[in-house]
């Protein structure tokens, strides 16, 4: 019960993310926006794995998990060796605690879920492409570069998934 209300704290603060994408010149603000959005990302992809109810998101879910604790992984060792501190599910799950997810505009979790993954990938899309364009650190430029390709081919996904479900945010 308590790891499903941290979880959900996380989706929660996973929609709040969504929205906020700052100047990202500074490598510290990159590594602390990037990895905060990477464990948001697995922690709703968590959630979803737990509450989805249908295949589609199930497993779709699945690929957030892998492919953003591969890339939550990778970032971490490359701001480990620039110590730039990441941040980490206990810090997320922290901030997450006072959160709440609405659901109740939504007709179900997958249609909330789906949406937020349109939204969560948009904003990551922003942020690593201003990373990429305008950020002072080589080889974050060149993760940030690297990225973009999976969270474009998520966020074509995630847009089919809300179409899938009744979304409005596939909607342009």
């Amino acid at each position: 019960m308590m790891n499903t209300c941290l979880r959900t704290g996380a989706f929660a603060l996973a929609l709040t993310l969504a929205g906020a994408v700052h100047a990202a010149q500074d490598a510290d603000d990159f590594v602390e926006d990037a990895s905060a959005k990477g464990v948001a990302e697995v922690e709703a992809g968590k959630l979803a794995q737990e509450k989805g109810t249908t295949s589609d998101v199930k497993a779709f879910a699945d690929m957030m998990v892998k492919d953003h604790r591969a890339a939550n992984e990778k970032l971490r060792t490359l701001a480990t060796s620039k110590d730039i501190e990441v941040s980490t599910e206990a810090d997320l799950i922290d901030k997450a605690k006072a959160m709440i997810l609405e659901l109740r505009g939504a007709k179900s979790f997958d249609q909330a879920y789906a949406n937020n993954q349109v939204k969560a990938h948009e904003s990551a899309i922003e942020l690593f492409e201003e990373y990429a364009k305008d950020g002072k650190d080589a080889e974050l430029k060149a993760f940030a570069t690297e990225a973009l390709p999976t969270l474009q081919a998520h966020l074509q996904k995630a847009k089919a998934l809300a179409a899938a479900h009744g979304g409005d945010a596939a909607k342009p």
